[in-house]
């Protein structure tokens, strides 16, 4: 006979968690809608520069700017502010995994070239967004109290 194996615990959530994982999931659909939608809208035509991920991601990295800045002066914020909009919808809204891809494919079809510009000017767009966007917000809310 073989002696019963010992029960293995459940992973859960901390508790408390479900309304986080919740606004995460449900700000994660918005902001993807929001970029296919974007991408429906301004199509990259094979084999052409990606503009579109590359101003999506710039846009999208401004807006978490202007988020972590309002929500670090404000801290009566709602506690599901941040995981909503920054890592639901505006995670959902950049799409780096698009970008990685596109980068690929650039460098695939032997458009060496322009793969490191795209690469590189994402990242340098994307960072520069989210500091000039965080920025200028502290600016305006330090200008308004003062």
């Amino acid at each position: 006979m073989t002696a019963d194996a010992p029960p293995v615990p459940r992973r859960t959530a901390a508790p408390g968690q479900g309304p986080v994982v919740c606004a995460v999931s449900a700000g994660g659909a918005i902001g993807a809608v929001a970029r296919h939608g974007a991408g429906l809208l301004w199509p990259t035509a094979p084999g052409h520069f990606p503009w579109t991920t590359l101003l999506i991601n710039a846009l999208g990295c401004a807006l978490i700017g202007v988020l972590l800045v309002s929500i670090a002066e404000r801290p009566t914020a709602h506690r599901l502010t941040r995981p909503f909009l920054g890592t639901g919808v505006l995670g959902g809204f950049t799409t780096f995994s698009t970008y990685a891809v596109e980068t690929q494919q650039l460098f695939d079809t032997g458009r060496v070239a322009t793969g490191v510009a795209y690469a590189a000017g994402t990242l340098l767009a994307a960072l520069a967004a989210v500091w000039a966007a965080a920025a200028l917000t502290r600016r305006l809310l330090t200008g308004r109290r003062g």
